[in-house]
């Protein structure tokens, strides 16, 4: 493992020369910095991380916290991870990834041990309790969700009114009078997790302005929850034809029981589904999907973490507009 030491000697200084290098803690002279940034790349030198934090205070790694409860679809959630990840390497970054569920406490805990120079955190409520400790910690901050009231924090996200909206308009402009929302599981809701509540109140303000008949329901991660839900649905409303599935995990059972019901997907009940394009192309039908823009909200999420790092203090929130594909499992309903 090359040292400062190596490169001290390959560029004729002291080793506290080539600190001071990579510190700016000192005025070094342009020649003197040439010749041991020419050393360093020519060797292929990295400072220690523990070393590099001592010294300049920053350890180069941003927080991701990510409480993965057994009512979040983990396979969705590892594409935001992988995105920022992935972004935040190219900022010369290492992604710390925290995944239990400790609300407030976890959040001063890492701001305290000074492990991270940043936090972005997932899985937010529309009444977040840990608002309030985020914006006192001391520490650049980022949410990959928006509660009702951000209060000052930088936010990116779907905007998931907007695309429980769309999915009703896609919908209707086919010709479907009586359409169900299948949402995430009964915890999601009943901790008022803001993505979920946001979409809901698209689908239901899209369907009243269409004069569509609604009806939405809470589905569990299992197969037999979501046979009860269609069963449900389809005795409430037997002349139900479109389907919108804002729960990735459930998909696969639901076409299922489609098929064991003997409706056709499209012909007998078409079915949009919220969830990323890769996921879109892997069942029997290609699905008519809202893409979840995992990729993208979580490279702007690091990109928003840095820009405050640099001391750009301004809070913001970005909404990224619903992107509808049509596929295969949409189509006009039959006479």
């Amino acid at each position: 493992m090359v040292t400062i030491n190596d490169v001290a000697s390959a560029a004729g200084v002291a080793p506290s020369t080539v600190s001071y290098v990579i510190s700016g803690k000192r005025s070094i002279s342009p020649k003197t910095r040439r010749l041991v940034e020419e050393s360093i790349r020519k060797l292929g030198y990295h400072p220690h991380a523990g070393a590099r934090a001592l010294a300049s205070s920053k350890t180069n790694v941003l927080a991701l916290v990510v409480p993965l409860r057994t009512d979040l679809n983990v396979a969705v959630v590892m594409e935001f991870v992988a995105s920022a990840v992935t972004a935040a390497r190219a900022y010369d970054h290492d992604l710390l990834l925290l995944t239990k569920d400790e609300g407030p406490a976890a959040l001063q805990r890492v701001a305290s041990s000074a492990i991270a120079d940043a936090l972005m955190v997932m899985d937010v409520e529309a009444a977040d309790p840990r608002v309030p400790m985020l914006i006192a910690l001391d520490l650049p901050v980022v949410l990959i969700g928006v509660p009702d009231h951000p209060a000052g924090l930088s936010c990116v996200d779907l905007d998931f009114t907007a695309a429980g909206s769309a999915c009703v308009t896609h919908l209707a402009d086919l010709g479907h009078r009586s359409v169900a929302l299948i949402g995430p599981s009964p915890a999601v809701y009943r901790r008022g997790t803001s993505y979920a509540t946001r979409f809901l109140r698209g689908f239901d303000d899209a369907a009243k302005s269409r004069d569509v008949r609604a009806a939405n329901r809470p589905c569990a991660h299992s197969y037999e929850a979501v046979s009860a839900c269609l069963d449900d649905l389809f005795a409430a409303d037997p002349d139900l034809t479109g389907l919108v599935v804002h729960n990735e995990a459930v998909l696969p059972g639901l076409l299922s029981d489609l098929r064991h019901r003997g409706l056709r997907v499209p012909e007998d009940v078409s079915v949009v589904a919220v969830c990323p394009d890769s996921m879109a192309e892997q069942h029997p039908v290609a699905l008519t999907t809202v893409a979840i823009p995992a990729e993208e909200v979580g490279a702007q999420a690091v990109e928003m973490t840095m820009r405050r790092l640099a001391g750009h203090t301004t809070p913001e929130v970005r909404l990224l507009g619903p992107r509808l594909t049509r596929r295969d499992s949409t189509a006009a309903p039959r006479a």
